[in-house]
């Protein structure tokens, strides 16, 4: 497994912006010889059925291949994998609580709230801004479970967060 980083996630990031594309998740993978770069990317107004097509992930891949190729740190034999975040999209950002207001979510905690419970499931309504929303530690949302109890998390102790699909 790779353990740090060959590019940094703001300098692939600025990348899929200019592609028109927003980047969901990184994630640097494999080992030192072949490392596995695999990123979720999504349109920024997406849609439940007018999300990111394969010939988009394509797209992105082509050109992040070019660029990738040309540094140094990047080893020849490389894999770059870019899919969809799919219909349980992670919640990676702050500007993805206020972005998602009023669907379904499934949130893990770092560490377990009152009562023991580490994961909380529910209707997102929103975040509570007490400052910038790219700071992660000044954000607080509010989710609504199904017993109508509304709780508020600090993004900063929650370990990992997507949306829930209805199955049904």
């Amino acid at each position: 497994m790779v353990r740090s980083e060959l590019v940094g996630r703001s300098e692939i990031e600025a990348r899929v912006e200019a592609l028109g594309f927003e980047l969901v998740d990184v994630d640097w993978g494999g080992s030192k010889g072949r490392p596995i770069l695999r990123l979720r990317v999504d349109r920024t107004d997406s849609a439940p059925g007018h999300g990111v097509t394969v010939d988009d992930c394509a797209k992105v891949s082509r050109a992040l291949e070019a660029w990738l190729d040309g540094l140094d740190d990047v080893p020849e034999k490389y894999v770059i994998e870019v899919s969809s975040p799919g219909i349980e999209r992670p919640l990676t950002r702050p500007r993805d609580w206020a972005r998602f207001r009023g669907q379904r979510v499934a949130v893990e905690m770092r560490r377990p709230l009152t009562g023991g419970r580490k994961r909380v499931e529910g209707v997102l309504l929103g975040p509570i801004e007490e400052g910038d929303t790219e700071d992660q530690g000044t954000v607080r949302v509010r989710i609504r479970t199904d017993q109508a109890e509304e709780i508020v998390l600090p993004t900063s102790e929650i370990k990992k967060a997507h949306l829930v699909h209805d199955w049904t």
